[in-house]
């Protein structure tokens, strides 16, 4: 299993968390939005190797949209959730460099 694919389901589970409506929105009030920025630089780490591994790169560019609209009350908790199942779609694929034959 590459790296890439260990971040998305590490990036997919944590946007699972942030959209469970108050939980959620506790983390990301609690620690003053924080959490929302590192979101951000997991998802460029996460979308940088995915490109690197020639994965899809769908959830993570959804992931980066995310985190910068997350802090809109409604829209940001239907964003993570969707961020969340994009990503987990996403490293539930197998990889392709480990599909190769040589």
């Amino acid at each position: 299993m590459s790296v890439s694919r260990i971040l998305k389901w590490v990036t997919g589970g944590l946007e699972a968390i942030l959209g469970i409506p108050f939980l959620g929105a506790s983390i990301i009030i609690g620690f003053f939005w924080a959490p929302l920025g590192i979101m951000l630089i997991l998802h460029i780490i996460t979308l940088v190797l995915t490109k690197k591994d020639g994965g899809s790169y769908v959830g993570s560019i959804l992931g980066i949209i995310t985190s910068c609209i997350g802090w809109i009350p409604f829209v940001g908790m239907t964003m993570h959730i969707l961020s969340a199942i994009f990503l987990m779609i996403d490293a539930n694929k197998v990889d392709v460099a480990s599909n190769r034959s040589y």
